[in-house]
């Protein structure tokens, strides 16, 4: 599991930290990091170029500089705001032969000290027509210059890293946005640091949390999970949820709606039946998924909503409770509920999700009262208590047609598994991603072929 804390958290931390350590200290022990870093990624090359702000983060840079040329590195520094440098690291760096010049050239390595945590939005003009021209791989101190520290958002030009060096902790961005290879640089901190703001699982985390089953359970005990999706016009969504649960967990899985023959040709093993009055008893229902909004389908979402038990709503079931609030009444009040909303659907139930998506999903989880799921490249999960989980994929092949009736399923199995909502979302949202890399192999691929590879998934975070 990791934490990330946000930008405010952070600099309270290290005033605290400088208020009893001597003047510089942290300063030098970053740059220090940075510098080591940077001679593992030269491999023996011997050119680095460095791109320098004002302030601190221009200081780490310019001590860094110093670092390499202590180690014979041939450093050169462009000064992007050369009456706000940080003057005691560039006295240091110019003291050991490090050159000032007007443009980065043949270079094997940049340093980009342009902007720090401090900084809010993209590159200035003069910075963003220096980074335009690099052809050497960047590596960024603390965090790309022109990247959103608190949200990632990035909102016009801006620094691709290749790696970034963080310092203490890490932070939402590192989380968020694209930083390349994030390495964390002890300075610290640790004492001064409590409680995240952001968690991420690991595949340990998820491999403990997922159910199992033992010497003593059967198909009941594990959980029966209840699939109300699917219609006339889109079977596909209640074949891809259904084997999504069935294959996410060993309990048992029921479907109910009009997608009853595709899915019991495809997945024998479910109970199908027409009408969710004839499914029988459930632990959690996955309803939505191409249900269709009309009469009857609000019939089927108000009649899951009454069952007082966790509920799984995606995809249409968002947005026939986005445009009839009267729906919500129908809801038990002590009915877990996780809402699994794309950015659009978000927009029906609670407005633009905007550039922050950490506080779009919390303000969502407040209002409802349910967990949310804001799906994304950087999955955000938050509960209605304040905790948020974050889930980045290392690709976008799960970005195809019916891969959230996929998720939907796997996240159902694990409400009708007994599993905390906050926590089964995080492990849902993991695997999915985990199974769509393991089935694209670098190739796009249709949601069928991430289903397959659920398996596949789960075996890679279960322990032996």
């Amino acid at each position: 599991m990791r934490g990330f804390w946000t930008t405010d958290r952070v600099r309270a931390a290290e005033e605290r930290v400088m208020a009893v350590v001597p003047a510089g200290a942290l300063m030098r022990r970053a740059a220090f990091g940075v510098a080591v870093v940077a001679a593992e990624l030269l491999a023996g090359k011997r050119r680095v170029g460095l791109l320098v702000g004002a302030g601190n983060n221009g200081g780490d840079a310019l001590w860094a500089g110093y670092y390499l040329r202590k180690r014979g590195v041939a450093v050169s520094a462009v000064l992007l705001t050369p009456d706000r440098v940080h003057a005691e690291g560039l006295a240091a760096f110019r003291r050991v032969g490090g050159r000032v010049v007007p443009r980065l050239r043949d270079v094997d390595l940049v340093i980009d000290g342009i902007v720090g945590l401090s900084a809010r939005g993209p590159l200035r003009p003069d910075a963003a027509e220096h980074v335009a021209h690099l052809e050497a791989p960047v590596l960024s101190v603390d965090l790309p210059s022109g990247v959103d520290p608190d949200t990632g958002a990035v909102s016009g030009p801006a620094v691709r890293a290749h790696t970034t060096v963080t310092f203490g902790c890490l932070k939402p961005v590192h989380a968020l946005a694209d930083c390349g290879d994030v390495r964390l640089v002890d300075i610290g901190l640790d004492g001064e640091l409590h409680g995240p703001d952001l968690v991420e699982l690991d595949i340990a985390d998820i491999g403990v949390a997922w159910p199992v089953p033992g010497p003593e359970d059967d198909k009941y005990t594990q959980g029966v999970t209840g699939i109300a999706a699917g219609s006339a016009t889109y079977p596909g969504a209640a074949v891809l949820a259904t084997g999504a649960a069935l294959l996410s967990t060993s309990g048992l899985v029921r479907y109910a709606g009009p997608a009853a023959e595709d899915v019991r040709a495809r997945w024998p093993e479910s109970i199908c039946t027409g009408s969710i009055t004839d499914a029988g008893r459930v632990q959690a229902w996955v309803v939505g998924p191409g249900l269709g909004t009309g009469l009857g389908a609000e019939a089927v979402l108000r009649t899951v909503l009454e069952a007082g038990v966790p509920v799984c709503a995606d995809a249409d079931a968002i947005t026939m409770l986005a445009n009839n609030p009267d729906l919500w009444d129908a809801r038990d009040p002590d009915t877990l509920l996780v809402l699994t909303p794309h950015d659009r659907e978000y927009e029906r139930l609670a407005g633009p999700v905007g550039t922050d998506r950490v506080t779009a999903a919390r303000k969502a989880a407040e209002r409802y009262n349910a967990v949310v799921l804001l799906k994304g490249h950087a999955t955000v999960i938050a509960g209605p208590d304040g905790r948020v989980l974050v889930n980045r994929a290392r690709s976008s092949w799960a970005a195809t047609a019916g891969s959230g009736d996929v998720l939907s399923g796997v996240l159902g199995s694990l409400l009708a598994a007994g599993l905390d909502p906050v926590l089964a979302a995080g492990c849902a949202a993991k695997v999915h991603a985990l199974a769509a890399d393991l089935a694209s192999d670098g190739a796009p691929i249709p949601a069928t072929s991430l289903l397959a590879a659920l398996p596949d998934a789960i075996r890679a975070v279960r322990p032996l």
